[in-house]
């Protein structure tokens, strides 16, 4: 077996922001050589980093190398990995805090290292021991613990830890089991304890279930894994663990110990390129409690930005025009859209924009005069080198601002976004043919910063119209309000797609239309 060190084995935080292969002589009054010994006495070739104490700068050097250093306190950290003779290989997991004043040599051996051990009452239908990854971390440093870190990750019974009780060092890990469900625990110390690991109780775990859907993403599979984000970052944050790498839909549960948790989600399209996904909200849960974290669910639709008049101009940011509400503005894909302000019947400014290996593509046209003015975004999925798949959902989003503006006066538009959620779809975003469906509908403002002016502003109506021949024809949905969301009765046809449009309007007269096409599938 090839020792791996990806996302799908179990994950390490990345190594050190801050990285010197070497000190000038000039600066330098002393210097450090690191010997590693394997498990069986033998010197073994590894990366040590070293850490600088208490300022946190850290230098990168090869076992056995001499480098030159200021003298001070270091911290010297490494992952000692030996290939063994039944091909699985062992880590052990180090370090030693050093005083270097003139010439310093200091060992890290394997042999002294302890097995980590951790243990569950887990069901039967788990039968292979636990997955792990561990690593020791600078504790005193300014920045978080595990930026300055070094570790490794395998299987129980592979993998050993050297004890040190220096409160310097903090020594954190994840442990996996896999069956029909994952269990998850994670657990900090400080120092490396004489005896690693830890013991588990279901009882004691809070569940994340994952639910991917398919139809929305121009994915051909979805790699959704949980990291440790705890609320003081430590030598657990940024852990992580795979949840499921297959295609959509699938569902998921992962049961793990009560904290902090970042759900995330990354795509790969058919060509096998990285096509994105995104990181959801943070998650806090406690023991017992059960959250259900969604990605690609109906409808993908604009999320975030709003026109804003500064400048003497009207201002549009064309990103996350589609996107997975779910997961939030950076959960959306690259669009081109072709964006329009007019007032009255005289085009202002007419351009077509890509956020396509952009960050700051953005429309913006001269104003003149007080007066009513229309913006309109016509976006579609655009990513060149891409086949989107046949049928894709929210293929194409349309939006229509009729607001009033003055070019002396900066602020957001009062117009709205909406965001469409069909309730009842299968896992292929499918109603059933000839049904109805309730969509949840909400009129939105998102927030654009602090450069203008963000005023609150309340929708006074809200309509809603659905289609089955790609926005030939229209049907208006029954609404009803309640609270501050609306739900429309949609009748969907017997197969294809449905379309959905809204109009959100306020009691100055200021309108938004959007238009989502192939919001959802009949099937």
């Amino acid at each position: 077996m090839v020792r791996r060190r990806s996302l799908a084995f179990v994950g390490v935080a990345a190594l050190v922001p801050l990285v010197a292969s070497a000190v000038s002589a000039q600066a330098a009054s002393g210097s450090l050589a690191v010997t590693t010994l394997g498990r069986h006495g033998a010197k073994v070739s590894t990366t040590v980093t070293v850490v600088a104490v208490p300022s946190g700068q850290t230098y990168s050097v090869t076992s056995g190398k001499r480098i030159s250093l200021p003298a001070g306190r270091y911290l010297a950290m490494t992952d000692i990995w030996e290939q063994a003779t039944d091909g699985l290989g062992t880590d052990t997991i180090g370090a030693q805090v050093v005083q270097v004043s003139g010439s310093t040599s200091v060992t890290l051996d394997a042999r002294k290292g302890k097995a980590v051990k951790v243990s569950l009452d887990t069901p039967a239908d788990v039968t292979g021991p636990p997955r792990i990854s561990a690593q020791v971390c600078a504790a005193t440093v300014s920045n978080l613990p595990s930026a300055f870190s070094s570790g490794g990750g395998n299987y129980q019974g592979s993998l050993y830890a050297i004890p040190n009780s220096s409160k310097l060092l903090q020594f954190g890990y994840l442990a996996q089991w896999s069956g029909n469900d994952s269990y998850v625990a994670v657990k900090n110390t400080t120092g490396i304890p004489a005896a690693p690991g830890g013991s588990f109780k279901r009882s004691g775990l809070a569940t994340m279930r994952f639910s991917v859907r398919s139809g929305t993403q121009m994915a051909r599979q979805n790699d959704t894994a949980l990291q440790a984000t705890p609320r003081t970052d430590d030598c657990t944050t940024d852990l992580t663990t795979e949840v499921r790498d297959g295609s959509a839909p699938y569902s998921a549960t992962v049961h793990v110990t009560p904290g902090t948790w970042q759900p995330r989600d990354d795509l790969i399209a058919s060509n096998g390129d990285d096509v994105g996904g995104g990181f959801p909200k943070v998650r806090t849960l406690k023991a017992g409690q059960s959250f259900t974290q969604s990605f690609g669910r109906a409808a993908w639709s604009p999320m975030h930005y709003l026109p804003m008049i500064r400048d003497k101009s009207v201002a549009f940011i064309p990103d996350a025009l589609i996107g997975d509400p779910d997961v939030g503005v950076n959960g959306a894909d690259p669009t081109k859209e072709t964006v329009v302000l007019s007032k009255g019947s005289a085009t202002v400014k007419k351009q077509t924009l890509t956020n396509w290996g952009t960050d700051d593509a953005e429309f913006s046209a001269g104003i003149h005069s007080v007066g009513w003015y229309d913006l309109t975004v016509d976006a579609h999925r655009y990513r060149p080198g891409i086949t989107f798949p046949a049928g894709m959902l929210s293929s194409r989003a349309t939006l229509d601002w009729h607001f009033k503006a003055d070019p002396g006066k900066a602020m957001v538009a009062p117009v709205f976004m909406t965001r469409f959620l069909p309730t009842g779809l299968n896992s292929h975003n499918q109603a059933a043919a000839n049904s109805t469906t309730t969509v949840d509908v909400s009129a939105g403002r998102g927030s654009q910063g602090p450069d203008v002016k963000f005023t609150a502003v309340t929708a006074k109506s809200v309509r809603v119209w659905s289609s089955a021949d790609g926005g030939k024809t229209w049907k208006a949905a029954t609404v009803k309000h309640s609270g501050s969301t609306w739900q429309a009765s949609v009748h969907n046809p017997a197969s294809g797609a449905v379309a959905l449009r809204s109009e959100v309007t306020d009691a100055a007269g200021d309108r938004s239309v959007e238009t989502v096409y192939r919001a959802y599938a009949i099937g």
